[in-house]
């Protein structure tokens, strides 16, 4: 099982060389987001972030906009140099960039995160933002519980697969299903485009939510944690939010 980052500008620079030479993706055997579609999915870029050694690599996830001044993500990709999660100031410099399904130069808005808070209860964290978004419908915050064969739709900046992975320019989406329920987490499979559809390094943080009929917000149900191997079509481990709908509330209303 591995947690959806990746810890090495050499893979960066390797999955760079990838990209330029077939079409990017991310979320193993997804499908393209249409363009104007889930402008709340989040793509986190972190740069110098510090090894034990005394080097730095660059890194990212993804996540949601789920207020107008917070994004939702993994609790993991925020993290001290023993790669143990931390709340406070922004470690190390990280933007987010929304509002786009596709990285290019004046596509969507990019934003800094100053702060970073732990749920605690599970692997997710809240990023708040240099400035609040105005002009984008945050995913609400799902407060049932999920139910196994619950279908939901994952998007996420991720690789396209485990091999020299790297950070996608092309926001990917999946159907997946929910497999199993934990007190914390959920157990989640693909559907479609195929049953092997899978969250990939650097979907750390990947909402999975039910989306609205426009495409424009939905309900957000479980983030991503970690997994085997992309692709695959196994259970993927990802964190419900609806057991820490308090916790997010008060600290994003």
């Amino acid at each position: 099982m591995r947690l959806r980052t990746a810890l090495s500008a050499a893979l960066l620079a390797a999955g760079a060389a990838l990209v330029s030479a077939m079409p990017a993706a991310a979320v193993a055997n997804g499908s393209d987001v249409p363009d104007g579609q889930f402008k709340f999915a989040a793509k986190l870029t972190s740069t110098d972030i510090p090894k034990p050694d005394g080097s730095k690599y660059d890194s990212g996830c993804s996540g949601a906009l789920i207020a107008p001044q917070w994004i939702i993500t993994a609790g993991h990709c925020f993290h001290d140099v023993d790669r143990n999660p931390i709340s406070g100031p922004v470690p190390y410099p990280t933007s987010v960039l929304l509002g786009t399904t596709v990285q290019k130069d004046g596509a969507g808005e990019t934003r800094k995160v100053t702060d970073v808070l732990q749920a605690g209860t599970n692997d997710v964290a809240l990023a708040k933002l240099d400035s609040p978004v105005t002009d984008i419908t945050p995913l609400s915050v799902d407060t049932a519980a999920p139910k196994v064969g619950q279908e939901i739709t994952l998007a996420g900046w991720g690789s396209l697969t485990a091999t020299d992975p790297a950070p996608s320019t092309k926001l990917q989406q999946g159907g997946m299903k929910v497999s199993e329920i934990a007190d914390t987490t959920v157990g989640v499979q693909g559907v479609s485009p195929q049953n092997s559809t899978s969250a990939c390094t650097y979907d750390s943080g990947a909402p999975y939510f039910t989306p609205d009929a426009n495409g424009d917000g939905g309900k957000l149900v479980s983030v991503e944690s970690t997994g085997p191997d992309c692709p695959h079509t196994d259970a993927e481990t990802t964190s419900r939010v609806d057991v820490i709908a308090d916790w997010i509330a008060t600290h994003t209303a």
